[in-house]
């Protein structure tokens, strides 16, 4: 069953609508692919993405990588783009006890400090950017 999402409120804040197909998002929520070498800046990142606070990554080039998430390696032969996109919009859709952020939303948070509140913490652009990078993380001993 798809739904449809960022109806209401959250459209009129900006959020560009987005259909859930499962534990997907199968389409860009630009209409475009984004850049894999933005999408790594943002990972690699200590300022917006803080994508190693929780996670490693085979960048052996950043230093004090998180263990906390999942190891992003070998994550574009594990997840679909869209599960990837759904994942990094708002990953309590599938596990409402994580602690990974959802990058992409602005209802039903709480404790959010003033200066954030009605933002998301990546842009649309910037999430497809991510997700472009992180489909580039290929494991080599799985099909592609």
């Amino acid at each position: 069953m798809a739904i449809l999402c960022c109806g209401g409120a959250g459209a009129a804040e900006g959020l560009r609508p987005y259909t859930v197909v499962g534990d997907a998002i199968p389409d860009s929520l630009t209409g475009a692919p984004g850049d894999p070498v933005r999408g790594k800046a943002i990972v690699t990142s200590r300022q917006t993405g803080l994508c190693l606070l929780c996670h490693s990554a085979p960048l052996p080039e950043e230093k004090f990588q998180g263990t906390i998430g999942p190891d992003l390696k070998g994550s574009g032969s594990r997840y679909s783009e869209g599960e990837l996109r759904m994942r990094m919009v708002d990953s309590r859709r599938l596990n409402p006890d994580t602690i990974m952020p959802s990058y992409y939303r602005l209802d039903g948070l709480e404790r959010v400090a003033p200066a954030f509140r009605g933002k998301t913490v990546l842009s649309a652009e910037q999430i497809e950017d991510v997700v472009a990078f992180l489909k580039t993380l290929r494991d080599e001993t799985r099909n592609p």
